[in-house]
């Protein structure tokens, strides 16, 4: 990946540690949402072993706020640059649908775009990537911001995401994205069955053409199920998270980054013994 002019390499798969903004995050909303508790969060993802830190200035949470790009970039103020400053090492990624966020976020100097709307929200937003010559994070999602959450029956969910990739990423491609990552959308208007079936599935989402980002960390289809709360399934996270790593997910995005930094670590030692 080209992220800002710095080469990064996928061989080793790298953990996006999440760092929200926002006041209504479903299990960390207020905690980082003012300059010096983002800026110490960050430390500690960086210190645990995240090499990107996703910046959330929007809780895309069923039922959250919703904010406009105006909201975003009064939230997220100075926190891109003073994070860059303080730890020039970090990539940061950038969540927004808002092709004017990234704008801002790109003169802050942001080093990749994460767009849940897969460009639905803002018709904009694949040119302005294009404009840009950032990787971006392309997500599996339902056509509209009121539609996201609602779960939508999938003869073949698989088939389903891997058609939307292929017309998506024509698009990018179209527009001069040369970088594009793909997410399938965990806890996006999928039922708890398409979501193990996506899980048991992983290696064939996208045809390994592009880099797979898994983002199921404290996701209800793992808790609910389970009777259990979003900081109580790290085990079942992480066991989930070794699948994804079998079948070729290159990053994983986190809340708790030592556990997955341990994971990814179990992952290279009995890959390098089979070799």
């Amino acid at each position: 990946m080209n992220c800002n002019g710095r080469l990064v390499e996928l061989t080793k798969p790298k953990i996006m540690g999440i760092l929200n903004l926002t006041p209504d995050s479903f299990s960390d909303g207020g905690k980082f949402n003012n300059e010096e508790s983002a800026l110490k969060h960050a430390e500690k993802l960086l210190k645990d072993g995240a090499e990107i830190i996703d910046i959330g200035p929007q809780s895309t949470r069923p039922d959250a706020g919703f904010l406009s790009s105006n909201d975003e970039i009064e939230r997220t103020g100075k926190i891109i640059s003073r994070i860059k400053k303080e730890f020039p090492e970090a990539l940061i990624s950038l969540d927004t649908f808002y092709s004017e966020t990234v704008k801002f976020g790109f003169n802050e100097g942001i080093d990749m775009i994460n767009d849940i709307s897969g460009g639905q929200f803002d018709d904009t937003m694949f040119k302005i990537a294009g404009e840009t010559k950032l990787p971006y994070i392309l997500m599996h999602v339902n056509p509209s911001y009121e539609t996201m959450h609602h779960k939508a029956k999938f003869e073949d969910i698989t088939l389903e995401i891997n058609r939307y990739f292929s017309k998506k990423t024509n698009e990018l491609l179209e527009k001069g994205v040369k970088d594009i990552i793909l997410d399938p959308g965990f806890g996006f208007g999928k039922t708890v069955e398409d979501q193990m079936k996506m899980i048991s599935e992983t290696q064939y989402l996208g045809f390994g053409k592009f880099p797979l980002l898994i983002g199921i960390s404290r996701k209800s289809f793992i808790y609910k199920p389970l009777g259990k709360s979003p900081l109580g399934i790290n085990e079942e996270t992480q066991k989930l998270h070794m699948k994804v790593l079998e079948q070729g997910a290159k990053i994983l995005r986190v809340h708790d980054v030592t556990e997955a930094a341990l994971t990814i670590r179990q992952f290279c030692e009995k890959t390098e013994k089979r070799l």
